[in-house]
């Protein structure tokens, strides 16, 4: 055979090869990896396959990663698992009024922290209220968990169920203290919220909010958040706070509802936001679950918290104090009044102690010792590890139950004498009030630190900052004087304070309530 001949049998042979090759990838007969055309010979050379178009290429998606696929999977697994134990609150009541102000009953967040949430300014005459909250079913024969202020005053209550069910219920206890309520509705074989360990939650874990936000068609939402802070006070929404700050979205209508973690538990029962806007800003507050639990199990058992009490006025210790007094740590509570005939004056309490611990446990702050021994059993025998002079001694006191006559229970972080009647707390002006209120006065008085934006003070017009100079035409000097001044007065009487506010100088009267 001549060359010629030879290089056209050779040429057809490769050619027939790789339309071969080329036909078997086509229709997928060779696997993937094999579908290329090898280089058969130097002397030819074969255009190289037209590479894949990026567009083509089936886009990546969240769940391409397992770690972000299961924490997708759990928070629908929590919301399946919880939205059925979480119920909307209907609250009724009817007003009659005889001039146009803002009733108690409106008042659910606050003009310029806490949202008002019930409707505006109420008209005069006769008014039908309808307030609406969230609640968590604890037990399977329809003991529901939810807020006091959800059920204050409320002449008629309804609740609805995640199937859309409706209950009327009744109010087994509330607690404005804590603002812990529970109520039950006549239902059986409800889906019972699991308990969580509240005390076990970290700063920065997962958790989620379901409630019932600003209206009946926003029933059963699912917002998601992490846990901010935990023990939070002095946020003067109850005298006992100790308060998980989540970011997870609560807004109006979410309080009394449930905050659970990443296990679907209950770890705390949603309360307040704060905002300047009235809606959702990034810190909400919740009741931890372990004090509303105790809360719940009194109500329910008793009716009523009966709280106990040791009878010392404390303070906290700062940085400065903690050096002063050669402690090692700002930790525990500085007693600054021993009440006369008190478990604390029986135990050997002095002013200038210290306490830094109860039974086992490490005091804190003073919201924790507050907190602990109220809801301790009247009658407990407890352990007070105190530091006195920088030497550790231990005391032991017998709780009595909280007296009714709150004038014989003195905080420092808690109004005093009347002040819960007259609605708002004052103290003596000083040089720090001065500035923090921009108040330029030649003369003394005590000014309002706080004011109840529900009382009858504030519907007609006192605020937060006014100086008041006079009570009802005597000059008051300082808060002792007020005191004094406002502990003869009783509920009905007319007040009439002579206030300054900047630069002007007005007269306001209300009634104590």
């Amino acid at each position: 055979m001549n060359k010629p001949r030879k290089f056209q049998v050779a040429f057809l042979l490769v050619a027939g090869m790789a339309i071969g090759v080329l036909a078997a990838s086509h229709f997928d007969w060779l696997p993937q990896s094999q579908a290329k055309m090898p280089a058969i010979s130097s002397t030819v050379t074969e255009p190289a396959a037209p590479a894949v178009p990026e567009e083509t290429k089936p886009p990546m998606t969240e769940f391409d990663n397992p770690i972000i696929a299961d924490l997708n999977n759990a928070f629908i697994k929590i919301a399946d698992k919880v939205q059925p134990s979480v119920v909307t609150i209907f609250s009724n009541k009817v007003v009659r009024q005889t001039q146009t102000t803002r009733n108690p009953h409106l008042e659910f967040f606050g003009d310029d922290f806490f949202r008002r949430f019930f409707g505006p300014d109420a008209p005069r005459g006769e008014q039908r209220l309808r307030g609406q909250g969230s609640g968590v079913i604890v037990s399977d024969d329809g003991y529901i968990i939810t807020n006091n202020h959800v059920v204050r005053d409320a002449d008629e209550l309804e609740v609805m169920f995640f199937n859309g069910n409706r209950y009327s219920a009744k109010v087994i206890g509330a607690d404005p203290k804590s603002d812990i309520a529970v109520i039950k509705v006549d239902a059986k074989d409800l889906r019972p919220i699991s308990f969580g360990d509240s005390d076990r939650l970290r700063v920065g874990e997962w958790v989620m909010a379901i409630g019932s936000p600003l209206s009946e068609d926003l029933a059963s939402t699912v917002t998601a958040g992490i846990v901010s802070a935990k023990g939070r006070s002095n946020v003067r929404l109850t005298d006992y706070e100790d308060f998980i700050q989540t970011d997870a979205a609560i807004n109006p209508g979410n309080s009394g509802g449930a905050l659970v973690n990443l296990n679907g538990e209950l770890v705390g029962i949603n309360t307040a936001i704060v905002s300047q806007s009235g809606g959702f800003q990034g810190i909400g507050f919740a009741v931890p679950i372990k004090m509303a639990r105790d809360v719940m199990d009194l109500l329910i058992r008793d009716g009523r918290v009966i709280r106990s009490w040791i009878g010392v006025e404390i303070q906290e210790i700062d940085q400065a104090l903690a050096k002063s007094m050669d402690l090692p740590s700002t930790n525990g509570a500085l007693v600054v009044k021993v009440v006369e005939d008190s478990p604390a004056e029986s135990a050997g309490l002095e002013v200038g102690d210290v306490i830094v611990g109860l039974q086992n446990d490490v005091v804190k702050d003073v919201p924790y010792l507050r907190n602990t021994i109220s809801l301790m059993r009247p009658g407990t025998k407890v352990e007070l590890k105190v530091i006195r002079d920088a030497k550790p001694i231990t005391l032991t006191a017998k709780l009595v139950e909280l007296p009714d006559d709150d004038q014989q229970i003195s905080y420092r972080d808690r109004d005093q004498g009347h002040e819960s009647q007259l609605g708002f707390s004052v103290e003596t002006l000083d040089r720090r009030l001065e500035q923090r209120y921009s108040i330029d006065s030649n003369e003394p008085g005590v000014v309002i630190v706080d004011i109840d934006r529900s009382s009858r003070a504030y519907d007609e017009g006192l605020r937060e900052g006014d100086l008041i100079l006079a009570v009802n035409r005597k000059p008051v000097a300082t808060k002792a004087d007020f005191s004094r001044m406002t502990s003869e007065l009783k509920s009905g009487d007319t007040v009439l304070v002579y206030v300054q506010r900047q630069t002007a100088r007005i007269f306001i009267a209300f009634e104590l309530e």
